[in-house]
């Protein structure tokens, strides 16, 4: 049966949030409802869309009970569909003054995939990508690839539809989310819906939702920023009331210029502070264009690859990293929602300080301790030291997938992290280092001494160290050194240590420094 779907309206870049006074002659959904498209199983299902004002609405979802509704005075609508179970296809159907009916709707788990290049690099630049492009055989995953729209003001829709995953279409779709949603679905068995909403070389700050700034003190310059360019602000009132004023004077001099053939000086400058924060790289703005749009479908979860664009900002990532993920959650009002990301790659930088990317990696490693239901995939033994774009992303999906079925789904034999940093003490002429996620156990990834360790003594200078493994723990020490008070460990930008868990999970870099 052919979907008998009414013609969407195009988004409008000045649409505001929640937006919906348009004229509708037909009933009408956004795009991220479609032909082949996944629900999330287990959770209630939000449906909106528009008609005309005092429409009545009535929305089905299979066999299930229909639910109904009446549009609001600017014609908008929304139901609440009762949690679905995985299953054959189905249809929904939305009835209004016509009729839409999607066909081929499957349920099971769905993930947004966000961030910059290495989240959206494709499955046909990945490593085997021919063999991985033609094996892409599986009808139960499906694609949403968001386009790449900046907007100033939050938009209600953008221009996309589902696709069922084959050779046909994997290869175009990003690599990160396809291998991860590609093990999620031979674990669990079930249909799985990925939205891609990525764009290379972008800030995490234009990912953020506004919310996110409001209440963390080391990003209040952008939440300012923010409301000097609302237009439903004081501030931006303010500030334009007194422009227009300035235009009004330089109108008045202008006509006497003209008049007695005077020099008249240059109109007087907008200014910047109220310009609409329209550009890719401004704060907000792909929040705006590429995630708004997709409120509040249901989600399992979210899984993020980005960094390199802010890995100057130091231990300021963290604080920007939990302003998107505590301003996702409250935008899709689910404060626990899933959210795995990967500390970015060893990469040469160019003549940039060594020491720089580490501290960016602290900065990733920080968030799983202040943020609650986050996970971090570390890559270091699968990067490329010449390309900022690693090509073996099917790992990368894997390692996210792990925390996933861990973290997620339950399946508590899932070794799902490499080694993280725990704690230290001096002993004697060597500091012994305590891990989490030691899984099976230490091990060294090539069979060599553990490498890229450096030990600091009284003299306040860092140098080469020994790592011997102690059942969980490490022991270093370096030659020369009697009284040690730190260790260091992959601290420099092309470090690609060889320390990792028994399950072959590498282990994050870290700074011990005994605390007096």
């Amino acid at each position: 049966m052919l979907s008998k779907r009414g013609n969407h309206l195009p988004w409008i870049s000045s649409v505001l949030l929640f937006f919906c006074g348009l004229a509708h002659a037909d009933v009408k959904l956004p795009h991220i409802f479609g032909d082949h498209m996944v629900f999330q199983q287990g959770v209630d299902l939000p449906i909106w869309g528009w008609a005309d004002p005092g429409e009545p609405v009535t929305v089905r979802l299979g066999h299930a009970d229909p639910v109904s509704t009446t549009t609001d005075s600017k014609g908008c609508w929304r139901v609440h569909l009762a949690p679905a179970l995985p299953g054959n296809p189905l249809q929904l159907i939305v009835k209004g003054k016509n009729e839409i009916v999607l066909e081929d709707v499957l349920v099971g788990e769905v993930w947004v995939g966000s961030g910059q290049s290495n989240m959206a690099w494709l499955v046909k630049k990945s490593d085997n990508a021919e063999h991985e492009v033609q094996a892409a055989s599986h009808p139960k995953i499906r694609f949403f690839t968001v386009p790449r729209e900046p907007s100033a003001v939050p938009r209600s829709d953008v221009d996309s539809s589902w696709e069922i995953c084959d050779p046909n279409t994997v290869g175009d779709f990003s690599a990160c989310a396809y291998f991860f949603g590609r093990e999620i679905h031979k674990e669990l068995g079930v249909p799985v819906g990925l939205i891609n909403s990525s764009w290379g070389g972008t800030r995490i700050e234009p990912w953020t939702p506004p919310v996110g700034f409001e209440k963390i003190l080391s990003l209040q310059e952008i939440h300012q920023q923010l409301i000097r360019a609302d237009p439903t602000s004081d501030p931006y009132k303010k500030k334009l009331s007194s422009y227009i004023q300035e235009i009004e004077t330089w109108l008045a001099e202008a006509k006497v210029a003209l008049a007695q053939e005077k020099i008249l000086s240059p109109v007087p400058e907008y200014p910047k502070d109220i310009v609409p924060l329209a550009n890719h790289l401004d704060p907000t703005a792909l929040y705006n264009g590429m995630i708004h749009p997709l409120i509040p479908f249901a989600i399992r979860g979210f899984i993020w690859y980005q960094g390199e664009s802010n890995r100057l900002d130091g231990d300021l990532y963290t604080c920007k990293m939990q302003a998107l993920i505590d301003g996702w959650r409250k935008v899709w009002e689910i404060k626990d929602l899933p959210f795995y990301y990967v500390q970015i790659a060893p990469f040469q930088y160019e003549q940039e300080d060594p020491g720089i990317l580490p501290q960016f990696w602290t900065a990733q490693r920080n968030v799983l301790e202040r943020v609650p239901h986050t996970g971090m995939v570390v890559v270091h033994d699968i990067g490329d030291l010449n390309d900022i774009h690693p090509t073996n992303k099917q790992e990368v999906g894997r390692r996210l997938a792990l925390w996933a079925l861990a973290q997620t789904y339950g399946m508590e034999d899932v070794v799902h992290s490499g080694p993280l940093y725990k704690g230290m003490k001096v002993e004697n002429d060597a500091i012994r280092i305590l891990f989490d996620h030691v899984g099976g156990g230490l091990a060294s990834r090539d069979g060599q001494a553990l490498s890229h360790f450096e030990i600091l003594g009284i003299d306040e200078k860092y140098v080469p160290a020994q790592a011997s493994i102690d059942g969980n723990t490490l022991l270093v020490r370096a030659q020369g050194v009697t009284s040690p008070v730190a260790v260091r460990f992959a601290w420099h930008k092309l470090a690609e240590p060889n320390l990792m868990n028994k399950e072959g999970l590498p282990a994050s870099p870290f700074l011990a420094l005994e605390l007096e």
